[in-house]
């Protein structure tokens, strides 16, 4: 019985990392959450994505969410993500991937791209988990950002409210204000 039980979570080891593959995670981020081998998860991205992962370090700085449109976005997809917590009982990877899914289509809906990538979204949870990200209360709108962690909700205006002088000024697209 104990043969049949890890073949059937292999296969559901192999499912999550296909779907992580598919939705454009790194491998890094297949490592830490599966099972599954190196090597395994190597062969396996190369067989689903059809190309070899890209090399170097994930990013690892919280700055990048805190700058005006990536918080936007950030902050998107971690109201959605805590929201799955709430109301189903999903794995923490599992609502990340659900979660990004429901951002990306937001973004389609938009018609714009996703600003955040499935592995940064990831390492955002990763962040707020460790306390080195939280979210905060706008002051103005209500709405919830992500923030340094121990931001002053009584003064935090979100980039909505005040957004920086040059916001939207720019061809890069991205969050268009009228």
């Amino acid at each position: 019985m104990a043969t049949a039980k890890s073949v059937l979570n292999e296969s559901r080891q192999i499912e999550r990392a296909v779907a992580l593959i598919r939705l454009g995670a790194r491998l890094q981020v297949l490592e830490s959450e599966t099972d599954l081998s190196y090597e395994r998860l190597l062969r396996l991205y190369k067989e689903v994505a059809g190309k070899s992962p890209s090399k170097g370090q994930l990013p690892f700085s919280t700055d990048w969410f805190l700058t005006w449109q990536p918080n936007i976005h950030a902050s998107l997809f971690l109201n959605i993500y805590e929201y799955l917590g709430k109301v189903s009982p999903l794995d923490d990877i599992d609502a990340v991937m659900k979660a990004y899914r429901l951002y990306s289509e937001q973004m389609a809906t938009l018609d714009m791209q996703p600003l955040l990538s499935v592995t940064r979204a990831w390492r955002l949870v990763k962040f707020v988990d460790n306390n080195m990200l939280a979210m905060t209360k706008c002051s103005k709108c209500g709405g919830h950002f992500v923030s340094e962690p121990y931001e002053n909700a009584r003064h935090y205006v979100c980039g909505l409210c005040e957004p920086p002088a040059r916001a939207g000024k720019g061809s890069a697209g991205g969050i268009q204000l009228h």
